[in-house]
């Protein structure tokens, strides 16, 4: 397998923040002639046997996978699990820890909306949840869309979601060392998932990748839906620097949200090394 392949390794159904099934997923990533596919819910592992049996029913290869949410620098940090066992119990058990406290949070969202008009958004968002375990900020923004109080989901979180506004509920994810130890410990790859989206310096940047790969970490998202056609380049050259292999994934979650279509991303640039090369043995 070589840079060209089209894999597409990082997404989301409806058993996180999704809105379609791990069969309509496959579906529509085969379609678009995805080849090699993974589905990366937040801190969840439910939909992946599922996802598997799909996308060997429509001839892709398959990789387990999971999106881990993390706290590094008091910043929410995402961190992607490809090829791992899924039923490794040290790994379920410290995703059940991370979802834990998301509907206390959740209500504290809903009454900090209350005290600005928005009534009813606990209850409102849960009408979007497929699995009321991860209720997000995305299932707020969908309520919030759907009830006329902002246009789209990115104006929700600009005006309610984001540190400082009405909506915000901070929380304590898992540790960088947590997340990269459950993956590595089930047997697969850790990958920083979308670095660009992170608001570090660049002393902050290196303190994360000089630790993620201190910890065993091995993999960086170069080439996804949340970095723009330079940073592709930029973080070419951090995969470098380095020593990491490059993964390649849409992050789509909504044909109505998300503003890249699985499977449609560019190839990796040359001169990296692809996560899939280094988890060959572990594709079904």
């Amino acid at each position: 397998m070589t840079t060209q392949l089209n894999a597409d390794l990082h997404c989301h159904s409806v058993v996180s923040d999704g809105t379609l099934t791990p069969e309509a997923l496959a579906a529509r990533a085969r379609g678009n002639g995805v080849e090699l596919w993974a589905l990366t819910d937040h801190d969840e592992v439910g939909g992946l046997q599922r996802a598997r049996d799909a996308a060997h029913a429509e001839g892709m290869q398959y990789l387990t996978g999971v999106e881990i949410s993390i706290t590094f620098l008091n910043q929410t940090v995402h961190i992607v699990g490809l090829g791992f066992d899924a039923d490794n119990e040290t790994l379920r058990q410290g995703l059940r820890q991370t979802r834990g406290g998301r509907k206390e949070r959740a209500m504290e969202m809903s009454d900090g909306l209350a005290k600005v008009g928005i009534q009813g958004a606990y209850e409102g968002a849960l009408k979007f949840v497929g699995n009321p375990e991860l209720i997000s900020r995305t299932h707020f923004a969908r309520f919030l869309v759907e009830s006329g109080v902002c246009r789209e989901t990115n104006e929700v979180f600009r005006k309610y979601l984001t540190e400082g506004k009405p909506g915000f509920v901070p929380h304590r994810w898992a540790t960088l060392k947590d997340a990269v130890t459950w993956i590595t410990g089930a047997g697969g790859m850790a990958v920083i998932a979308h670095p660009a989206r992170y608001k570090f310096t660049p002393n902050e940047e290196f303190a994360l990748f000089t630790e993620f790969k201190g910890y065993g970490g091995q993999g960086v998202e170069v080439v996804t839906g949340s970095h723009s056609v330079p940073e592709y380049q930029i973080y070419a050259e951090t995969a470098k620097e380095f020593g990491l292999a490059a993964s390649r994934g849409s992050d789509f979650h909504s044909p109505d949200e998300s503003h890249t279509e699985l499977g449609t991303l560019p190839a990796l640039p040359s001169g990296l090394t692809p996560v899939w090369e280094l988890l060959s043995s572990r594709i079904q």
